[in-house]
């Protein structure tokens, strides 16, 4: 077990609402330098107090804010091909990213050996025009893209975490734990989250019992009563990704998937990137111990703020109110 971070001894307040976890708030050494470059150096970070969502927001969960708001997410929406010149007609489609099981070992080194462009893809249908969610409403929600995220937790009365406050929460009131319950990933044999088990892309094991998407609660909650910090889906955070030791500032040209040019923006800290990028952390039922060894509390990944994918979701936070 890793040491536990110290917390104030006051007891919690009333929850805002319901299913959501007190988060004390704390100083912790947030990153790690034992495993990929984007997560060091280590380094010291407060955070506030804050209620976290006990579980990412479900399909049922997404479905209530789209019956009360009429909200069309962004991967449902044709592109503006004047925002995208170059861009080829097939790719300004309503479509999303899916991930396709090759037949055969692949080069690890190009994930567009298991990523594709699918039309049809979107969170009522997160692998292709020919799925659907029955029998997965108590699933995380997936294909859901940074602005669709921001949409829900608006409407909920709630905010997206940032990269801090998430890894402190995965954390679970251990300091320096591997895993967000200890040092073991399997203590015991036990499965302690939805990951890859057996060699990734081609062989899952299933050891966990889950191919893809597991239900919400599915695996044992964390020190702070979170559950599935830890793989199932990433989950968007509000920080722009840079490496924890780099700070710039100038803007950026902004590009899309569907191809052609956006425009400019301003992601103060990644200017060379050509597409704004967020910190996605918490690993995701794709993460296997041959690639992506990410189900850890100090793992992270940028994503594309205009990009959504079938192993990405999202859970809100309410901060306590200041004094």
């Amino acid at each position: 077990m890793g040491a536990p971070i110290r917390l104030p001894l006051a007891p919690p307040p009333k929850a805002p609402f319901e299913k959501m976890a007190w988060i004390p708030g704390g100083t912790f050494m947030m990153g790690s330098d034992k495993h990929y470059p984007e997560e060091a150096p280590p380094h010291k970070v407060s955070v506030g107090a804050f209620w976290m969502d006990q579980f990412a927001v479900t399909n049922a969960d997404f479905r209530r804010f789209v019956e009360a708001t009429g909200h069309v997410t962004l991967v449902e929406r044709p592109a503006d091909p004047a925002l995208y010149p170059g861009a080829k007609p097939e790719l300004l489609v309503p479509a999303s990213i899916v991930f396709y099981k090759p037949p055969q070992r692949v080069d690890l080194r190009n994930p567009f050996n298991w990523w594709i462009y699918v039309p049809g893809a979107d969170w009522r249908h997160p692998f292709g025009p020919d799925s659907n969610l029955d029998g997965r409403w108590d699933h995380p929600v997936l294909q859901v893209a940074f602005e669709d995220a921001q949409a829900y937790a608006a409407w909920a009365g709630r905010e997206l975490p940032t990269e801090a406050e998430w890894e402190f929460a995965a954390r679970g009131g251990l300091a320096d734990a591997e895993y967000a319950w200890g040092e073991e990933l399997t203590p015991g044999g036990k499965h302690m989250a939805n990951t890859w088990q057996g060699e990734f892309p081609i062989n899952n094991t299933l050891e966990d019992g889950f191919e893809f998407t597991a239900p919400v609660g599915s695996f044992p909650p964390n020190g702070f009563g979170l559950f599935e910090m830890t793989g199932n889906t990433w989950e968007w955070t509000t920080d722009w990704y840079q490496h924890h030791s780099q700070i710039k500032s100038p803007c950026c040209t902004i590009e899309n998937p569907r191809g052609g040019i956006a425009g400019e923006s301003c992601d103060p800290r990644t200017p060379q990137t050509k597409i704004p990028r967020k910190v996605m952390k918490g690993g995701s039922y794709l993460c296997a111990p041959n690639y992506c060894r990410r189900y850890r509390p100090a793992a992270r990944m940028a994503q594309p703020v205009d990009t959504a994918t079938c192993h990405l979701g999202f859970r809100c936070i309410v901060r306590a109110p200041a004094g």
